[in-house]
């Protein structure tokens, strides 16, 4: 069920209502969570159900087995491998067999010139098995850590695992957070819920504005972006770069927000990536979630960065190799994440500094120019990255990146883009650079303007407008792929 589609528009307010005014109990609501999580999920494909109840009873008892074997240290981490084994076995075969028999084929072809027979997998990819699997294995790698109790209740698991705002698309979320929202009592809190409906106006306008419309104008061309100049294919990158941006920080959004309406308070996932000045901080800012998951469950007990340098460099390259090919099953996502781990280590080499946490311009209205160039250049690299990821293979990415740089930069092609979608664009950066201190864009300053009621209705009238106005085809989220 898409979050941009009339089903989810009757699920939720169904769903709602049942979850505040008749299962009022805490053991009830959860019930309710786990079962409209599963109607959400398998109204793509209800056979992609087992998969998610498989992967978190795995999970699931393995924690408890876990907490059975207290003090026996051999058998715990048995237990940890074999549930990471069986749902990295799972992942594997649905998202990546095929892909690596076909590589496996294609190298034993252009080396040996023999044509290895694979037998291929007729699968579907099951939507968001990246996130839930992650989801249910940071658990059990918790506990047998100690970081986190075991829970001995199945049903408030399982609303952990399938919550159905951030199931198919994140936050990935950690059980330390979110597990204990469901082992305690709730109560409506109309402050938090009403945050939520803002946050969720925020996402939706910029799923319907920017990210569809810049999918409609591009989609159409990429394939004969060959036929552009160097000026128009940075047009067509910018299109997907901010499509991207706008189309899953968006989904982040209405999902943090539709969690506020049941009282759930979910992380972070963006915090305004394209002001960062440094590569290393646009990876704190952008799928904030994924990130810090790689960060704990793979580069630290790699030595992260307390370590050799040559060590160091390793970790790098190891994680952001990886997080690329948890994107898919496409050599362009693992160059992809390639690239970024190479800027990464460069600014390493260079001591170039990458430590800032502070907000852009804090305390001023404008950046200094050495903010404003290092932003630029930042985000100049991001939309290099951008095409890497967009391309179909390999050397399709690597004729687009030439092609940006050294063909002629005149003769702009106006047909890339209507005007309209470009003052999107530049609205929606003006507005996140001037409420760049909020958890979100609509999360208004105190002061006598916004206090005013009429003031707030009448900016979420105009916002409804716009959505109106620049609605076209609906576009699935990108991140649903994934």
């Amino acid at each position: 069920m898409n979050f941009n589609s009339f089903e989810f528009l009757v699920f939720l307010p169904i769903v709602f209502v049942l979850y505040w005014f008749v299962f009022q109990k805490r053991e009830w609501q959860n019930l309710l969570i786990v079962t409209a999580s599963y109607v959400f999920y398998g109204w793509w494909n209800w056979r992609f159900l087992f998969l998610i109840i498989f992967t978190s009873l795995c999970s699931f008892y393995s924690g408890v087995l876990i907490e059975l074997f207290e003090g026996q240290k051999r058998r715990q981490r048995m237990v940890c491998a074999v549930n990471l084994i069986v749902n990295f076995l799972i992942l594997g075969v649905f998202k990546y067999y095929n892909f690596f028999a076909d590589s496996l084929a294609q190298l034993f072809w252009h080396v040996f010139h023999y044509q290895l027979d694979w037998v291929t997998l007729n699968v579907i990819l099951p939507v968001g098995i990246s996130f839930y699997t992650f989801q249910a294995l940071s658990y059990t790698i918790d506990v047998y850590r100690k970081d986190v109790p075991v829970t001995k209740n199945i049903v408030e698991f399982c609303a952990f695992i399938s919550f159905f705002p951030q199931l198919v698309a994140g936050p990935i979320e950690r059980a330390k957070n979110l597990l204990p929202q469901f082992q305690r009592d709730r109560h409506f809190d109309y402050e938090l819920a009403v945050d939520g409906c803002r946050q969720m106006l925020w996402g939706f306008f910029k799923k319907v504005v920017i990210a569809d419309r810049c999918a409609a104008n591009l989609n159409p061309l990429w394939d004969s972006y060959a036929d552009y100049s160097g000026i128009s294919l940075w047009g067509l990158a910018l299109l997907f770069t901010f499509q991207i941006y706008c189309d899953f920080s968006g989904y982040s959004d209405i999902a943090i927000g539709c969690a506020r309406l049941f009282g759930i308070r979910l992380l972070s996932n963006f915090n305004y990536p394209y002001l960062s000045r440094s590569i290393p901080e646009f990876w704190r800012r952008w799928h904030i979630s994924l990130m810090t998951w790689f960060r704990d469950y793979v580069y630290i007990p790699l030595g992260g960065g307390r370590c050799a340098q040559w060590k160091v460099i390793r970790n790098t390259f190891i994680v952001f190799g990886v997080s690329g090919l948890w994107h898919g099953a496409n050599w362009t996502f693992v160059c992809w994440g390639l690239y970024h781990g190479t800027l990464i280590v460069l600014y390493k080499l260079l001591h170039i500094n990458t430590k800032d946490k502070d907000i852009l311009a804090a305390g001023r209205l404008l950046p200094s120019l050495k903010d404003l160039f290092r932003v630029a250049v930042t985000f100049g690299l991001a939309v290099v990255g951008w095409v890497i990821f967009r391309a179909e293979d390999i050397s399709q990415a690597w004729d687009f990146v030439s092609r940006m740089f050294l063909t002629a930069f005149d003769d702009f092609n106006f047909r890339l883009g209507s005007t309209n979608t470009f003052i999107a664009i530049l609205l929606l950066m003006i507005v996140e650079y001037l409420q760049r201190n909020k958890v979100h864009v609509l999360q208004f300053p105190d002061n006598r303007v916004f206090r005013c009621s009429s003031v707030r209705y009448s900016l979420y009238a105009c916002i409804g407008l716009l959505m109106f106005f620049y609605a076209g085809e609906v576009q699935t989220f990108i991140y649903f792929q994934f």
